[in-house]
């Protein structure tokens, strides 16, 4: 049987725990609509919110593989760019050797052939010279490959291959010095050229496929970032059309909170009635 006490009012601190309770679960919904997070930091959940930075810091980190992978790509697609121009110039020069080993043609017309030559092999050291990007040459020799970041972790790497076209090496087999005087020397330089350009296209062929394996994998670092963002969202994000349908029945409640603790708060009032 409930005591009738001005001291204690069992229905008004019961009224009050759930008016408490009411407005903080408000507070905490009123908070995942403004930050659109159901797991805004470690006191809403930690063991969700732990997987979820942590995941956080793996999308961070392939921003950086993808910047890496981005240079390497540009880095391989100047090489490519330079490197064609070499095979377009060795067949220039095929066409000014072959022109010039014809037996009928006269010492000053070979001459002139000879200065166009010598000019698109000049030109091939110059091209070579500038197809750096970043600071990187792949054809000049001055390294062996060019590595890029593969994952996250930072422990796998795509390697790309240099493939160096300087004159006199073993793929442009032509020496820096090359010329021709007469019919038979030119004629004599047309193998060395061929060989030369079969050899350069076979180096573009392996710079173009490192080039495709480049894009291909940096395409699937965006994927894959897309998805583990995806995969976040559905850990820490809230479903707002739920928490404003919440957020207004925690209002009527809060409302009716109010009344029942002003009802309670009247009970001891009657005790004065007894007195009368």
């Amino acid at each position: 049987m409930l005591n009738n006490s001005v001291n204690t009012n069992t229905g008004a601190m019961v009224a009050l725990q759930n008016l408490n309770k009411t407005n903080s679960d408000i507070t905490t919904t009123q908070n995942r609509i403004s930050t659109g997070l159901k797991v805004a930091s470690a006191k809403d959940d930690g063991a969700t919110w732990s997987i979820a930075q942590n995941q956080r810091s793996s999308v961070s980190s392939m921003d950086a593989v993808k910047d890496s992978l981005n240079r390497a790509t540009s880095t391989v697609d100047v090489a490519l760019s330079a490197g064609e121009s070499i095979s377009d110039m060795l067949t220039q020069m095929k066409e000014k050797a072959l022109a010039a080993s014809d037996t009928s043609l006269d010492t000053t017309s070979r001459e002139a052939l000879n200065t166009d030559f010598e000019s698109l092999r000049d030109q091939i050291t110059k091209t070579i010279e500038n197809a750096s990007f970043n600071g990187i040459n792949l054809l000049d020799g001055s390294m062996s490959g060019l590595e890029a970041l593969a994952n996250a972790d930072g422990d796998s790497r795509l390697t790309v291959a240099a493939q160096k076209l300087s004159l006199g090496g073993s793929i442009v087999t032509l020496d820096s010095t090359s010329g021709f005087a007469t019919s038979s020397s030119a004629s004599a330089l047309l193998t060395t050229i061929d060989e030369s350009i079969n050899n350069v296209s076979a180096a573009l062929s392996k710079l173009g496929t490192s080039s495709k394996a480049l894009d291909a994998h940096l395409s699937f670092v965006g994927k894959l970032q897309d998805s583990v963002t995806a995969g976040i969202g559905n850990l820490v994000d809230a479903d707002l059309a739920k928490e404003s349908a919440k957020l207004q029945s925690l209002q009527t409640k809060q409302q009716l909170g109010v009344q029942a603790l002003s009802i309670a708060n009247k009970s001891p009032q009657t005790v004065l009635s007894l007195f009368q």
